[in-house]
């Protein structure tokens, strides 16, 4: 563990503290950093931050190359706007329990399963486990509608995060990757719905 990022923790540590937060939560923000860090606490975006953007794109395709491989929304595209994309990813933690997407809230981003299981929750249909490599959300990246679904996390998961305003980004780039991600969504939507 970095100096730096001891001292990142000894503030929160130190915030807990000065808020008298109960036990309980204590244990969760303890958990939710073991989790999201698994020991070796960094500053990823610094880090990448601080490289060449082609140096940068390689690394985190390599990083991500588990999800690639399992996602249908990128078979068949072209490998510099999955590139792209990746780029924009963000990394999150959930914890058992947390919910990710709340049915009625507007959507801002989709969320693609690097490890963990959720629980999708459609508005009058029945519930959907997804694990590892599944991804979910993409309907409002393209709607910017509300959420018709609520997802929650069943086991601590780690995921990666893909926002609305990035999305559009890359589509400025790539006009006709929009077709593809509509088709794939409208897919998507009719099976759900059955």
């Amino acid at each position: 563990m970095t100096i730096i990022v001891c001292l990142q923790y000894k503030q929160v540590e130190q915030y807990m503290s000065f808020h008298k937060l109960p036990a309980d939560v204590r244990q969760r923000i303890h958990d939710y950093y073991e989790h999201r860090f698994q020991g070796k606490m960094f500053d990823e975006d610094s880090i990448l931050g601080e490289l060449s953007d082609p140096l940068k794109e390689e690394i985190v395709s390599y990083n991500c190359r588990g999800l690639v491989a399992n996602m249908p929304l990128f078979a068949n595209t072209d490998p510099h706007f999955v590139t792209v994309i990746l780029t924009k990813l963000r990394f999150e933690v959930f914890q058992p329990g947390d919910l990710i997407i709340r049915e009625g809230t507007l959507g801002r981003k989709m969320y693609f399963i690097q490890h963990g299981a959720v629980t999708v929750t459609p508005r009058g249909s029945k519930e959907i486990t997804l694990n590892d490599g599944a991804y979910f959300g993409e309907i409002c990246l393209l709607t910017q509608g509300r959420r018709t679904a609520t997802v929650k996390a069943d086991t601590y998961c780690r995921l990666y995060s893909l926002s609305v305003d990035s999305f559009n980004e890359v589509l400025e780039e790539h006009p006709l990757m929009r077709r593809a991600f509509e088709s794939v969504a409208v897919d998507r939507l009719g099976r759900i719905s059955r």
